[in-house]
């Protein structure tokens, strides 16, 4: 009983996920909208066709291989029927450009002035991690530190000659020994 009713939430979870809801609504839009966009294109494109030739694009055809022609119920050559290919071009065409502009491109912009609105607010400084503080801490105890004797050197012997690493070239400066202690 129980391994029943995981597989039942399971689906109950699989039908509630987002993607799949705007999945069933997409196809359902999309089959009820492939019929306005056929009698677009049977009511429309189709007689601007036929102006030039036949008004249905799929009359148009090619004959590959001899005469085609049906001979005792038999087809005989080979018929390319490239206006049924035009017409499923055009009517793609037709419902990617009508969904392109009137669906995506205006959620798009909204999508873009949401954005924008939201962008101040983001703007905030980013919160100090603990690991930020603490380096923050650490280089000021290293500042004071070095800059402590220094300080303390210069004000009491006057100013001095940077001392030099030991091979003689130019390295950390160091405080002199301090005399009469």
């Amino acid at each position: 009983m129980s391994e029943k009713q995981n597989v039942l939430h399971g689906f109950r979870d699989f039908i509630m996920r987002g993607n799949v809801v705007d999945l069933a609504v997409a196809v359902v839009i999309g089959a009820a909208f492939t019929k306005v966009v056929n009698a677009v294109v049977e009511g429309t494109i189709n007689p601007l066709v036929g102006a030039f030739g036949t008004q249905d694009l799929e009359m148009y055809s090619s004959c590959l291989k001899g005469p085609c022609e049906t001979v005792n119920g038999e087809a005989v050559g080979i018929l390319i029927r490239w206006g049924s290919v035009i017409s499923a071009g055009l009517t793609f065409l037709l419902t990617a450009a009508v969904v392109y502009f009137i669906m995506i491109l205006p959620m798009a912009r909204l999508k873009a002035r949401l954005d924008a609105r939201k962008a101040p607010q983001d703007e905030a400084p980013a919160a100090k991690t603990e690991l930020d503080i603490l380096t923050e801490i650490r280089d000021e105890l290293i500042a004071q530190r070095t800059a402590a004797p220094l300080a303390t050197v210069a004000a009491t012997d006057g100013p001095q000659a940077p001392a030099t690493a030991p091979d003689g070239g130019p390295g950390r400066t160091v405080a002199p020994p301090r005399s009469g202690s």
